[in-house]
């Protein structure tokens, strides 16, 4: 089975608080929300070291995350004032997948989401007290309750609804002009994913669906979600927009598709899973601009 999003080279996830391997390590340094990359030869790319490239004394955070084609993997966190030299740049994390391969992009998305539950779990959310990171697992430990923390993971379904020869895509406002996608949305507490998917189409655009088949997932660093894809079939209903989720929203054929988004988001293989089932032309389709990294995920 093809995983289209899955880290292809051999990678090994590290929870446990792990010393790095001997050579050189994958440094995934964050001041702020922005990601340094290193020049090299006329590139940008992730720094690949014996030795943290960054001061050390600038260092608010650090933890191995995992070991990627025999190379450590460390999450980096510097603090907002640190002043980089001209040898990096800092770009989002939506701007470096241009840069860099879409496995040091997944891995660089884990980085981030592990920084940010560092970040926002200083204090117990329960007492107040400091809370102590551990050394067996991926967690942090209120000493004074027993409050216990994980890095935070927010499941979302993203489907593409399909009309005979049609599939439904709206575009919500914060979207770039043009941009169409398919329907998506957080699952609520006691839902399973099936109903997520039937409540969402539903309240969006007043159709119903049937025939729910799972196509591929995607972890979403923006913040910390997890896309789960499906495709399902129209079972009824008129097409009403809701307008306080989207603009606009409309079916589509294979021959009069509109801008799409770009290939870095699940959104867009589930379009293109549609299209190859109907074995059309993909060069015919209008694309979003290489620059403009998702857009369609939720």
């Amino acid at each position: 089975m093809h995983y289209p999003f899955s880290i292809k080279q051999p990678f090994e996830l590290i929870n446990t608080v792990a010393a790095s391997s001997p050579g050189p390590s994958y440094w995934f340094i964050y001041r702020g929300n922005d990601l340094l990359l290193a020049r090299h030869d006329q590139q940008l790319t992730i720094p690949c070291t014996p030795h943290v490239p960054v001061t050390v004394s600038e260092i608010v955070y650090s933890r191995c995350i995992g070991n990627y084609a025999n190379s450590s993997c460390m999450a980096v966190e510097i603090s907002q004032d640190a002043v980089l030299d001209d040898t990096f740049t800092g770009v989002s994390l939506r701007q470096a997948h241009g840069h860099i391969s879409g496995d040091l992009w997944n891995i660089a998305g884990r980085a981030i989401q592990i920084i940010a539950w560092n970040h926002h779990n200083q204090f117990c959310g329960r007492c107040g007290s400091p809370m102590q990171e551990l050394y067996d697992e991926m967690q942090k430990s209120c000493m004074i309750c027993e409050f216990i923390s994980y890095p935070r993971i927010s499941p979302a379904v993203i489907m593409s609804v399909l009309r005979g020869n049609a599939i439904l895509l709206g575009r919500a406002p914060r979207f770039p002009a043009g941009i169409y996608s398919t329907l998506a949305g957080f699952v609520e507490p006691g839902e399973v994913l099936e109903e997520a998917v039937r409540r969402e189409v539903k309240e969006e655009t007043n159709i119903d669906v049937t025939d729910i088949r799972y196509i591929a997932s995607q972890a979403w660093p923006f913040p910390h979600s997890l896309m789960i894809g499906f495709s399902c079939q129209y079972a009824g209903g008129e097409l009403k927009i809701n307008k306080a989720e989207l603009e606009d929203a409309n079916w589509f054929t294979p021959d009069a598709m509109p801008q799409l988004p770009s290939k870095l988001s699940v959104a867009r293989a589930l379009i293109d899973h549609f299209l190859t089932e109907r074995a059309a032309p993909l060069s015919k389709y209008k694309r979003s601009s290489p620059n403009r990294a998702n857009e369609g995920n939720r």
